[in-house]
């Protein structure tokens, strides 16, 4: 604990020294884009008061990303991916597990999970215009599941009269990309029409001697296949309906008489009205379904074993007091049912209801406070909860700018945690707790952000403290002394984490930019409620990591130009606390060391005339190999030489 204090005093001198070499800026870093989800209101990247972090179409073209988990790992410090429990996707975003970020599809929550996750395959990077990250506690406005920030994809609309894109790339494994964008667009319509697959074959890999392992030597691909389409509709000046619709299927085989199948529907119709120059108003409705099969080739039947189905109506209104500040209110209702065959009585369903409002107010010229509270009802054991959150902007000069925030985070807990009753392969049995209370947390964040002309410069501080956090507890036997075992979900005593990130930019005329960002994340071990230490089971944070990027662009001629860039990343060691044996528990538990490891990318883009891109990359770079794969170690077994090309058709005529 006392470590854990002296970082986070560290943190805020660092935070508070930048203050002092404030010159005036010149902003070549995105500052001027808009934004919208750190205050459902748009804003200017450079004006936000809640530190927002950005991702560009250019970066997600840069770096050539399939999914979601693919661009995050590229492009955020503190963010990891492992496998462990048959391969599943786990993610650690700085301290923060996957339960505790809420992604976001142009607004829009997504049904469906698999151990706390989202399936991170459904996000692709196909048709996706930018990222918005908000860190820290977006509760107040987005409610559960949002106590460690929201991750909001915000797909393209359509822009050109008409627009045709093809893309494909080829890889290791017999890795296969293909995907196609078409776009029509006049003064009242346009339509978006996007299909992606994704393949990769099994491959094995040389694992160390270990009783728990569950990958045994063979690292499982899948096959992957979207179809979205978007149609926006502007009847009047003002006023734009949207509706979207699309359709997810990935399947798996472990086994070749016994492939799994994932599937996703999904479609929704949002209306936005700007009434006038100071009201705004959405009103929107989304469906989202996300099944789990298991197909019997020899049977030929696909039987269905887990299917979640999410109904959610949202209404949102912005009233603009002319230099004063902006109030939003809003409210939304979500209808939630989940079917699986472990869940005690097959099925359940709740209903959930919310009702928030925030005010945005302009102090001064220097000074922006916003405030927000939010009312969360869940019908299921009548769970209630009321969330604050209180940030402010202060513009110490032109081109400084310093950021404070208080967030309340919760997330209620899921019907799966309160009713689920599975018998995990005769090892344990997973119990649901229908006396689960919801998790709360507090964050305190502070964040300063100076730029000069092509420098800039963020840093950022945060502490988080959460009780009855929901976790998995300590296995123990049946009373009855059948010799069964059950892992029962509980809520933890407490968990705090606390850490700081750096950003330094810079980008010269030449050409040639740079990008380098630091984060120290530092957990403090969450308790049991007679204060037993429980270790944090799924990829505790690792303390340190580092994501590097360079870049260099030039046009040659007016037909050919190179782009040429090198992105990596550093994470440092992690001890993980695991059983010996997961057969047989008795055996006790030890403490695995997982070696800090650096994975580089070297890529080049190659444009002819304004329709052609040729990619070419070497991916793990410098051949990382881990000699155990489980819990936090990357799944790579070497270097990987990808191939692609896009071609614009529209661009060729």
């Amino acid at each position: 604990m006392k470590s854990e204090k002296r970082l986070c005093v560290l943190s805020l001198l660092c935070t508070l020294c930048t203050a002092i070499v404030a010159q005036r800026a010149d902003s070549v870093f995105n500052l001027n884009d808009v934004v919208v989800t750190a205050t459902r209101t748009p804003k200017l990247l450079k004006d936000v008061p809640i530190q927002t972090r950005l991702i560009t179409l250019k970066d997600i073209e840069r770096t050539d990303a399939t999914d979601v988990q693919d661009l995050l790992q590229q492009e955020m410090p503190g963010v990891e991916f492992s496998y462990a429990m048959n391969q599943q996707r786990h993610m650690n975003f700085c301290g923060f597990g996957g339960q505790s970020i809420l992604f976001l599809i142009d607004g829009e929550r997504l049904a469906g999970e698999t151990l706390d996750d989202v399936d991170f395959t459904r996000l692709n990077m196909a048709n996706v215009q930018r990222i918005e990250i908000v860190k820290g506690a977006a509760s107040a406005l987005y409610g559960s599941n949002a106590g460690g920030g929201v991750v909001n994809i915000i797909t393209k609309d359509g822009g050109k009269p008409w627009a045709l894109n093809l893309n494909a790339r080829l890889a290791r494994h017999n890795e296969q990309r293909y995907g196609g964008n078409w776009t029509v667009n006049s003064e009242r319509v346009a339509n978006t029409l996007n299909f992606n697959y994704n393949g990769t074959d099994n491959y094995s890999v040389k694992n160390a001697p270990n009783p728990q392992a569950l990958v045994y030597g063979m690292v499982y691909g899948d096959k992957t296949y979207h179809v979205k389409d978007k149609v926006t509709f502007r009847p009047m000046d003002g006023m734009k309906i949207v509706g979207r619709a699309g359709y997810f299927y990935r399947t798996l085989s472990r086994t070749a008489d016994n492939p799994e199948r994932y599937r996703d529907f999904s479609a929704g119709l949002r209306g936005l009205w700007q009434m006038g120059s100071n009201d705004h108003l959405d009103i929107a409705y989304a469906f989202d379904q996300y099944d789990k099969s298991d197909f019997q080739e020899i049977a030929r039947l696909d039987i269905r074993d887990y299917s979640n189905v999410q109904n959610s109506v949202r209404a949102v209104y912005n009233h603009g007091f002319s230099g004063v500040g902006t109030l939003t209110v809003g409210a939304d209702y979500l209808h939630d049912y989940l079917f699986n065959k472990n869940l005690a009585g097959k099925n359940c369903q709740q209903d959930a209801f919310d009702a928030f409002a925030q005010m945005d107010w302009n102090v001064s010229t220097r000074w922006e406070l916003v405030g927000a509270l939010r009312y969360d009802y869940f019908s299921d054991h009548r769970n209630s909860h009321l969330t604050p959150k209180l940030t402010a902007r202060y513009k110490i000069l032109d081109n400084l700018t310093l950021r404070f925030g208080y967030g309340m985070g919760f997330r209620a807990p899921t019907l799966k945690e309160r009713y689920y009753n599975f018998d995990m392969a005769g090892i344990w049995t997973v119990q649901g707790n229908p006396q689960l209370q919801s998790e709360v947390s507090h964050n305190v964040n502070i964040a300063a952000e100076w730029t000069r002309r092509k420098f800039n410069l963020t840093v950022s501080t945060y502490y988080n403290n959460m009780t009855n956090k929901i976790a998995t507890g300590i296995p123990y036997y049946s009373p009855e002394g059948n010799g069964k075992l059950f892992l029962p979900y509980i809520n933890l005593k407490n968990y705090s984490v606390c850490g700081a990130e750096m950003t330094m930019q810079v980008r010269f005329d030449n050409g040639f930019s740079g990008k380098l960002s630091y984060a120290i994340t530092s957990e403090h071990l969450p308790q049991d409620k007679d204060g037993t230490t429980i270790s944090n089971q799924y990829i505790p944070a690792r303390t340190h990591s580092l994501i590097a990027r360079f870049d260099w662009d030039k046009q040659f001629t007016k037909n050919y130009g190179l782009s040429i860039g090198l992105n990596g990343r550093f994470l440092s060691a992690v001890n993980n606390e695991e059983y010996v044996n997961l057969q047989d528990i008795s055996q006790g538990s030890k403490s695995v060391c997982y070696p800090a490891y650096t994975l580089w990318k070297l890529s080049t883009v190659q444009r002819f005339g304004k329709a052609v891109r040729l990619t070419l990359a070497l991916d793990n770079l410098f051949n990382y190999v881990p000699t155990y794969y489980y819990y936090n170690a990357p799944v790579t077994d070497g270097i990987s030489f990808q191939a692609g090309v896009s071609v614009d058709i529209d661009n060729l005529f």
